[in-house]
């Protein structure tokens, strides 16, 4: 993979997310070595005297962490879960639940921290989800020399400039992020490759492309209506086409979707907002065209995930966003509909106007991190909770615990090789599981995103349960892709941070609405103008430049 990142004194900044979430940048210089906190013996109960890189975790007496859990429907909590009993029975931990359904997760979170009411650990979060809210969060930076696993894999994987990037204005961190040995570039388009090779078509290698191929489709299969629909519009504020935009924008020039983040991009001298780049009007025009030629589904626009899986695993549709994930479910879906000779595929991520290029979201190493509640370096078993922390999330050995649970019980390693035991399953990837199998993260709580940050970070727990299409997928990604430059980090200060939080939230808003309206057509491309003055009106310029003065690439 080819990383434009441009050479800055404090490093590369890199932009969050995931998923399923947006980011903003950050950063500023970390603070001399040796200004650690110190945490005194009333904090330690049930630390481990020695603790470093590789070491084992187990408390030396019970201790009982409050966690901020997000409930996920996929995987809704038992308090009979395997990862919870050998939590108890193995590591001497259990866990005072803050449950929260995944819907509400974001929204409740943040209220919380506002109120001091958070768990002690607040895992599933992004920078950028509690970057108004950072008051309420402990700057974990202060105590890295209690997380040795944490900084061992930063520095082997050489993450120290998108760490640093990610600081306040005081030099502060308040979010772990998931660490990732390599970009897991996972979004993409699914299509009906059976279709595609009926009508003589290869995989589209650029947007345009995928347009003229669309047409070609519906051409040849007049019974849809639509040859493409869509999906990921319910998460995340509800942003239109999510994750198609995020995973389109790079190869544009600007940044959307998933990705719009705190809303500027980099354009190799300054920030500028997104929602009125050139880019960023392009990619709009480009998926309004979709729509006007009858090759986008309107409705994909609005639709929740339930509706665009029917139509596309009932043959109403040639073309839908995927992941690695995704697309067992729809493969299952038409086998289920009784299309048992059809053949989906993820394509590789076509190029675009501004060349084959991914988002700084797409192409970092950063996942979905874990925040903690400002007064948890009070608790008396602070020093604890940090080993455990530095274990779960960081150390090979947590890594693999959370993410394939226990030799024996779920899986066992043969010929080197980790594999569920027969009758256990996750997304389809033991044949030897049954009709009916058990499932790693639903009836075990293992490859839950609660634990498990970023599915394994390193390499091979990474790609453990990838099919070999989806390591094929993140190999050409990785290879045949440039990353944008994400510019410098934006260490705003708490005033800056206030000031600019109710107008980022607006104008994000406003952004995702005439979004919709523009692609389908509800407001013409020719009011483009007008729509650049509302963002005006809503204080846009003066937060790009308390954004770019932050950045001190201000005039």
């Amino acid at each position: 993979m080819k990383i434009r990142y441009k050479a800055l004194a404090l490093g590369a900044a890199t932009t969050l997310a995931v998923g399923l979430a947006g980011c903003t940048s950050g950063g500023a210089q970390a603070p001399e070595e040796g200004d650690a906190a110190a945490i005194g013996e009333e904090q330690s109960v049930g630390a481990m005297e020695e603790w470093g890189v590789g070491d084992s975790f187990k408390a030396t007496e019970p201790v009982a962490f409050e966690l901020t859990y997000r409930d996920h429907p996929n995987y809704p909590f038992k308090d009979d879960w395997s990862i919870v009993k050998h939590h108890a029975d193995d590591l001497n931990v259990t866990f005072d639940y803050q449950s929260i359904p995944l819907a509400d997760f974001g929204t409740k979170r943040t209220q919380l921290i506002q109120t001091g009411d958070a768990g002690d650990i607040i895992p599933s979060t992004y920078l950028a989800d509690v970057q108004n809210v950072t008051a309420g969060l402990l700057p974990i930076s202060d105590y890295f020399d209690y997380l040795p696993n944490f900084m061992d894999k930063v520095e082997k994987w050489g993450l120290e400039g998108e760490l640093d990037s990610r600081r306040d204005a005081n030099g502060d961190l308040h979010v772990l992020p998931g660490l990732l040995e390599n970009a897991k570039p996972d979004y993409t388009i699914a299509i009906r490759a059976d279709w595609w090779e009926e009508a003589g078509l290869e995989d589209p290698k650029t947007w345009d492309e995928f347009a003229e191929q669309l047409a070609v489709i519906k051409e040849a299969h007049p019974e849809l209506k639509y040859p493409y629909t869509e999906r990921w519009n319910t998460t995340n504020n509800n942003q239109p086409l999510a994750a198609v935009l995020q995973l389109a924008s790079g190869n544009f020039g600007t940044e959307a979707g998933w990705g719009f983040g705190d809303g500027v991009t980099w354009n190799g001298e300054e920030y500028e907002f997104s929602g009125t780049q050139e880019g960023f009007r392009e990619l709009l025009t480009y998926f309004h065209g979709l729509v006007e030629d009858g090759l986008l589904d309107p409705d994909g626009l609005t639709q929740d995930d339930d509706a665009a899986k029917a139509k596309f695993t009932t043959g109403q549709a040639a073309a839908i966003s995927s992941n690695s994930q995704v697309i067992t479910e729809y493969r299952n879906g038409l086998a289920e509909a009784g299309d048992t000779e059809a053949e989906v595929r993820n394509i590789v991520v076509p190029g675009g106007p501004a060349g084959d290029i991914m988002d700084p979201t797409t192409g970092g190493h950063f996942e979905s991190g874990v925040a903690f509640s400002k007064d948890v370096a009070e608790k008396p078993y602070f020093k604890a909770l940090l080993q455990y922390v530095d274990w779960i999330y960081f150390s090979d050995e947590g890594l693999e615990f959370a993410k394939w649970g226990v030799e024996g019980e779920t899986f066992e390693v043969v010929d080197g090789k980790r594999q569920l035991l027969d009758g256990i399953d996750w997304n389809g990837i033991n044949p030897n599981a049954g009709e009916d199998p058990k499932l790693l993260n639903a009836d075990f709580g293992y490859y839950n995103g609660v634990w498990s940050l970023a599915h394994g970070s390193t390499a091979d727990l990474v790609q453990s349960t990838l099919a070999p299409e989806v390591v094929e997928f993140q190999t050409a990604m990785n290879e045949q892709k440039e990353v944008a430059d994400p510019g410098p980090g934006i260490p705003l200060t708490e005033a800056q941070r206030t000031q600019t939080a109710v107008t980022q939230s607006n104008l994000a808003t406003a952004v995702h609405t005439a979004t919709a309206q523009f692609i389908k057509g509800d407001r013409s491309m020719d009011d483009w103008d007008a729509y650049v003055a509302e963002l005006q009106g809503l204080g846009m310029d003066e937060y790009v430049a308390t954004m770019n003065e932050a950045a001190g690439v201000a005039e």
